[in-house]
């Protein structure tokens, strides 16, 4: 017996973040039209991501505890916020 998840082309439109979820968890999950599934969707393999480089980390790495000097656009947004 197959325990999929089932979704209608309607929930794909409507209810899109409530399946994202179930993909995010693992699970696959059956599109149907009209009751009847006319395809499948599988979450991608974890093994397959890619991991996001911790730039904090590198930035600490470099520059430690140093404060930096803020940019001219830093000032120039401060300057402009403080007329208004």
């Amino acid at each position: 017996m197959d325990h999929m998840k089932t979704a209608s082309i309607r929930d794909l439109r409507y209810r899109f973040p409530t399946i994202e979820r179930w993909l995010r968890a693992g699970e696959t999950v059956a599109i149907t039209r009209r009751g009847r599934r006319i395809a499948r969707l599988a979450p991608e393999s974890t093994a397959d991501a890619v991991e996001m480089p911790d730039i904090l980390g590198r930035l600490r790495q470099i520059y430690g505890n140093k404060i930096l000097k803020p940019s001219t656009a830093t000032l120039l947004r401060r300057e402009r916020d403080e007329r208004w």
